[in-house]
């Protein structure tokens, strides 16, 4: 527990503060104004006002401090700590997403759109249009692009390589470039169309295409006017069907949260063109920050390496720093805006947000309600007895038939049950028997459910009908009709260039089922037996490095089973003990001089 005394000692200058645990772990970062006066808050009689508050302040040991000149400086040291330190109770947005854009390579003589994945900043190899919210998203705006205005869709090494206009000449998609069937100036035009109907300016294009259409029919070209007018009436259908539509004209993310307890979803609407493109959700849990730091973090993550921002960010609360943070993301590049609107049409999309955000956490964070119907279509599926509240599923490990051990995992509504979990050293077997190694794991931690009234509902053994006979013989014998029991194996003979499927094997059933490849059965099975494997090897490889240690350590004079076991507490390895000197030894319990002495002759002798 942290010494609230030690409160009158802090400065009061901006700057960050770091809230560490027992163990020096960095729990939180935050940044103040007054750091003595926020941290103060912390500490006093419903001083912060947020019910999560007590919990955190139970674990904090030490707070240390760094001072800085202004709040741009304490802004932007806080988002660089906990990028660098991750604490548990901060927000950070992961940096590995990718985003889907539609890029124009307007460096090139012959420009062409295509769509395009990056992560981070984009490449300054052309111009930028998103990014959008999904890439079907994407797909369908090139679609309509790719019929609006003909320009070139193929490579560049196709397009050199071209003698004649190929297949989209006659279904007039493209102008054909690549054979000189239309003039740089006559290409460019459809660029600059296609990139004025991408930054929303629709309606500059329509008056564009009546201009054009116009000339043509006076110019009696009447089959070109033709195609000029299904041009525009393609884009007005198009209008038609954009069911938001404001007349702001300008680029606007709106943000808001909702949140119950330390569930957090906070929603972000991208409106382009006054036009609302989608939107995007990020979820966060066991978050400390309040709305307005939770908001302050998003910002200054999320929009750091953007390649253009919007001309402004909408918010429900206001941000006494939103000005700094402006200053900070417009840094050599367009301004953003940061405010809260009070009225009018802005005010309308954050409400709008905001409803987006409750319905956002409504579907995505009533997980419970999303296992059940999972567990619910595993019991009929599989034609369980049992609704499969607690499944337990056990995996082997040994090395050439020695150093055996099993392991169990518990799942319980779908979710890891670790306080459940078992690990079992398998004892008088020689070879590698790995039935038998289960047999004698299910023997041993059945019989003793049993006897506490402790089964679960469903047991998984990760193999086929061999495995599942045998775990099947194994409750029989000890009189156990209550469990559903299957198996699971990876499904033979399949080379779907790496892809594996599973099966399932049911009792008294003679083929298996095959579980669909994106089936949330087969998704929620591999989860629970990847856990289960992944515990036994972890187990086996914990065990084999003991024995390793013990029979190494054993070499040692005088240095019986409990200083050998002194030994084990405090190094965990046999790595560690031979890079230990004197005075590291002098810290084990029950040492002598002598063992000491012994022990530096070993590790000395085993270096050479």
């Amino acid at each position: 527990m942290y010494n609230r005394e030690e409160l009158d000692n802090f400065p009061t200058q901006p700057g960050v503060y770091l809230m560490r645990g027992s163990d020096s772990t960095i729990l939180y970062i935050g940044k103040a104004n007054n750091l003595r006066q926020r941290l103060r808050q912390y500490f006093l009689p419903r001083g912060d006002g947020r019910f999560m508050v007590p919990f955190l302040v139970a674990r904090i040991e030490k707070i240390d401090t760094i001072v800085v000149f202004s709040e741009k400086e304490a802004l932007l040291l806080e988002n660089t700590l906990i990028k660098q330190h991750k604490p548990h109770y901060n927000a950070l947005l992961k940096d590995d997403k990718s985003y889907v854009a539609l890029k124009i390579n307007n460096k090139h003589k012959w420009p062409m759109v295509s769509l395009v994945r990056y992560k981070g900043k984009p490449k300054a190899d052309g111009q930028y249009f998103g990014p959008y919210t999904s890439a079907d998203a994407a797909r369908k705006t090139l679609d309509l692009l790719h019929r609006l205005f003909p320009l070139r869709q193929c490579s560049d090494q196709e397009f050199a390589r071209r003698t004649r206009p190929c297949i989209l000449y006659d279904m007039k998609r493209c102008i054909a470039p690549c054979v000189n069937k239309c003039t740089h100036e006559e290409y460019s035009v459809y660029v600059a169309r296609t990139e004025k109907f991408l930054k929303g300016q629709d309606r500059e294009v329509l008056k564009d295409l009546h201009s054009e259409m116009h000339k043509a029919a006076e110019a009696l070209e009447f089959e070109r006017a033709g195609m000029i007018l299904k041009t525009i009436q393609h884009i007005e259908r198009t209008l038609e069907g954009q069911t938001v539509d404001k007349p702001l004209g300008i680029d606007i993310d709106a943000l808001a949260i909702f949140r119950q307890g330390d569930e957090i979803i906070l929603t972000q609407l991208i409106f382009r063109g006054g036009k609302l493109l989608g939107s995007r959700t990020h979820d966060f849990a066991n978050i400390w920050e309040e709305d307005s730091e939770l908001f302050e973090t998003f910002l200054m993550q999320h929009y750091e390496k953007q390649a253009e921002l919007p001309h402004e960010i909408l918010l429900p609360i206001q941000l006494d720093d939103a000005s700094v943070i402006s200053e900070i993301l417009s840094a050599n590049r367009r301004r953003v805006n940061i405010f809260m609107p009070q009225r009018g049409e802005k005010k309308v999309l954050v409400d709008m947000a905001t409803a987006n955000a409750e319905a956002s956490f409504k579907k995505e964070k009533d997980v419970r309600t999303i296992r059940e119907k999972i567990l619910l279509e595993m019991q009929e599926r599989l034609h369980l007895i049992n609704y499969p509240k607690r499944i337990e599923c056990f995996d082997n490990s040994n090395t050439a038939g020695s150093l055996v051990v099993s392991t169990l995992v518990a799942f319980t509504e779908g979710v890891k049950d670790s306080a459940r979990y078992r690990k079992y050293k398998i004892k008088g077997l020689l070879g590698s028997d790995d039935y038998g190694a289960m047999k004698e794991a299910l023997e041993r931690r059945y019989r003793r459910a049993k006897d506490e009234n402790d089964l679960p509902d469903l047991l998984i053994v990760d193999g086929g009908k061999g495995h599942l006979n045998m775990a099947l013989k194994v409750l029989n014998e000890l009189n156990i009709i209550s469990m559903d029991v299957i198996g699971v194996a990876k499904e033979e003979g399949r080379h779907d260039r790496g892809v594996t499927s599973e099966q399932v094997f049911l009792p008294n059933i003679k083929d298996p089922i095959i579980l669909k490849k994106n089936s949330p059965i087969l998704f929620l099975l591999q989860q629970i037996r990847d856990e289960a494997h992944r515990t036994a090897i972890s187990y086996h490889r914990k065990l084999r490095t003991k024995k390793y240690l013990h029979s190494s350590v054993d070499e040692i004079s005088g240095i019986g089973p409990v200083k050998r076991q002194s030994l084990l507490r405090h190094f965990g390895s046999l790595k560690k003990l031979l890079e230990a000197n004197e005075d590291a030894l002098k810290l084990v319990k029950g040492l002598t001089k002598t063992n000491i002495a012994d022990i530096l002759r070993f590790i000395a002798k085993t270096k050479d």
